[in-house]
């Protein structure tokens, strides 16, 4: 895999705000469309709108750009927020599953896209905390 010499934020690579927005928009669709994510989208309110908003924020300061989430929430404490939820290697590939056909649909520079997938499979793999064997 390629990684890019650019040394601009992620946040800036993929084309700030607008950018961030419709990637967000676009992991939440395909979750409350694909059947193959059910499961994690039952996890979810019946409106995504608030998840949606509270993932772009973080995502805005998680890739380089305005500290967000932490300036309405604090910390993130990402795996302390999530272990209300059963998240196994199931709950993990439906959510990457997403994402990863969210950034295939929004973001244009393959280089960026393969960086931000190898991103997010670490920060599902440890959101787990569910240790089934499947």
């Amino acid at each position: 895999m390629q990684i890019s010499k650019d040394t601009r934020s992620h946040y800036e690579r993929i084309g700030g705000e607008e950018k961030v927005r419709a990637l967000v928009q676009r992991f939440y669709h395909l979750m409350d469309e694909l059947p193959e994510a059910y499961g994690v989208r039952k996890m979810h309110q019946p409106s995504l709108k608030g998840s949606e908003d509270k993932l772009f924020k973080f995502l805005s300061g998680w890739m380089g750009g305005p500290q967000l989430f932490v300036q309405e929430f604090g910390h993130p404490l990402l795996r302390q927020r999530h272990f209300p939820f059963s998240i196994g290697k199931s709950e993990r590939d439906q959510w990457l599953l997403c994402m990863g056909q969210a950034l295939d649909d929004v973001v244009e520079d393959e280089t960026l896209r393969n960086e931000l997938k190898l991103a997010f499979i670490k920060v599902a793999d440890h959101m787990r905390n569910q240790s089934e064997s499947d």
